[in-house]
């Protein structure tokens, strides 16, 4: 059933996928070349004299028959996801408020009691259980970094491993079956989907539901975020895509919604074939899918549109660094690394990259780069003529929050046309061939 006859994991290195990793069609149409990416959490420590790093080849691939847009090629996640892994959901604001309406979009659709069990599958920190901890219900996190270790002392229990059949069937003994199960960013990262959703099933009874939150193929389309392909993320689903691998597995799609999360996810319920009615929400995303076009065609268009764009960004900050202004970047999310290494930035174009105090990226270069990753007390007290959001997903966010702060400078908002705005978010006078080709 699964798309790959060789599996990654365990090898240290890498396998060319050949078939769909979803349908095993072998009829896969190239879509995109963002050339060597360097794993995203691989950040070696400020000072550290550079020295031998992987790179691998991120290409997307689109299958005709099951209207998968893939990687090509998968990474042992031993390589992606080290132990030292960096990244905490609970430090993003709208990813705290995102699980949050979450739980209470759970408990209006299905009623649960104190004994109810939600699992959550790459648990992280803890923050999506917490909601469920909270409202009094029992849960249990699988999560393969040490990040787990932060959700274990903040009291969600959490299993530091990488779900398989054996995990979900010692969770099953121990607990009974979930009622919720959650795989929130994860969905579209695990190599061997169909062992996954075997795994999840072992989870689930008839009164269960299945809950996967991923970024979405058309938001990715629609503002060019390319930025989000790295090889982390190795399917980037529609909804026919989602609806395809699920039936594969007996599990209808019961509700579908747009959410914000990352630029523009897709969350989806699932439950047992036949077990509960589809909400109408998920054939008006199916139509809706349908009449915007995620085929070879408009991902073609994509592909042009993601070259003009780096050449645009090229264009934009050599204007700026040859008046010798600065500029600083804002925020270090996985998406900045394809962003940067796609684009070609280094420390002579970008000086710094800024996080949050307390981030685990702080004190770092970004990957592949001896551009370094400070506290971002340095935009206020170094105050650089230029900002630029590297979650420029979330500008409306941090142009206020910056402003607020002291920063006097202007921002750039890279994607997916970049520009120059100034404290207010008001654009300045600047067109781009993007701009241009857009409006041919």
């Amino acid at each position: 059933m699964s798309g790959q006859t060789q599996l990654a994991a365990g090898t240290g290195s890498s396998v060319v996928v050949e078939t769909c990793q979803v349908c095993s069609s072998s009829d896969l149409r190239p879509v995109l070349f963002l050339g060597y990416l360097p794993p995203v959490n691989q950040m070696r420590p400020i000072g550290q004299r550079p020295a031998e790093q992987p790179a691998y080849p991120a290409q997307l691939l689109y299958c005709p028959r099951c209207e998968l847009v893939q990687l090509g090629l998968i990474v042992d996640p031993q390589i992606l996801f080290p132990p030292e892994y960096p990244y905490t959901s609970g430090t993003t604001r709208i990813l705290r408020d995102n699980f949050a309406e979450m739980y209470r979009e759970v408990c209006e659709k299905f009623r649960l009691g104190p004994q109810d069990l939600a699992v959550d599958i790459g648990s992280n920190d803890g923050t999506l259980l917490s909601n469920f901890k909270n409202g009094g219900h029992r849960v249990r996190g699988i999560e393969p970094s040490q990040v787990g270790n932060l959700a274990n002392e903040r009291g969600i229990p959490t299993w530091i491993a990488f779900l398989g059949a054996d995990i979900a069937a010692r969770v099953r003994a121990e607990e009974g079956p979930a009622k919720i199960v959650t795989a929130t960013n994860v969905f579209a990262h695990m190599e061997n989907i169909h062992e996954m959703l075997r795994s999840i099933l072992v989870l689930m009874d008839d009164d269960s539901v299945f809950i996967s939150e991923s970024h979405y193929l058309i938001g990715l389309l629609e503002t060019l975020q390319y930025d989000t392909i790295y090889h982390e993320h190795l399917r980037y689903y529609s909804l026919h895509s989602l609806q395809y691998l699920l039936r594969m597995h007996g599990l209808d799609v019961i509700h579908a919604k747009r959410i914000p999360t990352h630029g523009g996810s897709i969350r989806v319920y699932a439950s047992r074939a036949g077990t509960r009615a589809a909400d109408p929400a998920v054939a008006d995303l199916l139509a809706e899918e349908k009449a915007i076009g995620h085929g070879i065609e408009r991902l073609g268009q994509f592909k042009k549109d993601v070259a003009l764009s780096k050449m645009d960004l090229h264009g934009l900050l050599a204007s700026i660094r040859v008046r010798g202004d600065r500029v600083y970047g804002i925020g270090a999310p996985s998406r900045a690394s394809t962003l940067i290494s796609y684009v070609g930035l280094d420390d002579g174009i970008l000086d710094c990259v800024l996080e949050v105090k307390g981030s685990l990226k702080t004190g770092k270069y970004m990957p592949g780069t001896l551009i370094p990753v400070l506290e971002e007390s340095h935009l206020y007290e170094d105050q650089p003529e230029y900002a630029m959001l590297l979650s420029w997903h979330i500008a409306d966010e941090l142009i206020p929050k910056l402003t607020q702060n002291g920063f006097r400078g202007k921002y750039i908002v890279p994607l997916p046309v970049p520009r120059i705005v100034d404290s207010r978010g008001n654009p300045g006078p600047i067109r781009t061939a993007a701009i241009d080709s857009q409006a041919r």
